[in-house]
């Protein structure tokens, strides 16, 4: 599993420009079976993603499709864990 943390390069107008590309590469995610849940960071100073486990080679080919990512709008740090609990809701995510 991963934890995707995106840290904006520019203001939120700028962001909010490419925004509703960005809702669609998330969508397109989700319909893939690749994330689990996203959003904001608050204060807005970026985005959290986290996505399932598969090859890091997959996650990165994408993150690399993200509008934000290709217009250079924003860094990403990815984290590779192994949960080793879970709440009861979550049971078998992986």
């Amino acid at each position: 599993m991963y934890v995707v943390m995106l840290h904006y390069k520019v203001g939120l107008d700028v962001m909010d420009q490419h925004r509703p590309a960005h809702l669609e590469w998330l969508k397109k995610g989700y319909a893939d079976g690749m994330l689990l849940a996203s959003g904001r960071q608050n204060p807005p100073t970026g985005g959290c993603i986290l996505a399932r486990a598969m090859p890091r080679e997959k996650l990165d080919a994408y993150l690399a499709t993200d509008p934000f990512k290709s217009a250079d709008l924003a860094d990403y740090q990815v984290t590779e864990f192994n949960p080793n609990l879970w709440a009861p809701e979550l049971q078998g995510v992986q």
